[in-house]
């Protein structure tokens, strides 16, 4: 039988364990405005690029559909965002920010500012940007 593969020598494992471990820093501070992060990200991600047709923003924010639903229908519960038929093909869903949703974005800005600026005093700011830069080169290479 083959060795077993430990978990930091499997590039999946390290960075799937990486992020859940940002993720929850990220969330303790988002949850003071009763987000979470990935709910802000797609507050930011909209108040940025405008209404977006549902695989747009899936797209834009490296997500599948059924990820991106998961994020999206609570905050169309709460009134953060709407969803409706898009205005150049009425097929297609189109989903637009709110202002509630602005607000609650513009609100939990500080608190996604300080879980930055908390990684950044644990890693140091240069090693965060090249951190950064190095996931951008993963997302933009086509090995997949």
């Amino acid at each position: 039988m083959a060795e077993a593969i430990k978990p930091l020598e499997c590039n999946c494992a390290a960075i799937r364990q990486a992020a859940r471990h940002v993720t929850r820093h990220y969330d303790q501070h988002m949850s003071q405005v009763g987000l979470r992060s990935s709910q802000f990200s797609v507050l930011t991600k909209l108040k940025r690029m405008g209404p977006l047709k549902i695989n747009e923003l899936a797209a834009a924010m490296g997500m599948d559909r059924t990820t991106l639903g998961r994020n999206v229908l609570p905050l169309e519960r709460e009134g953060l965002v709407t969803i409706g038929k898009g205005t150049e093909d009425r097929r297609s869903k189109e989903v637009r920010l709110t202002k509630a949703g602005a607000d609650k974005q513009r609100a939990g800005l500080k608190h996604w500012q300080a879980a930055q600026a908390a990684f950044e005093q644990s890693f140091g700011a240069r090693r965060s940007a090249e951190l950064r830069s190095l996931m951008g080169e993963v997302v933009a290479s086509e090995f997949a």
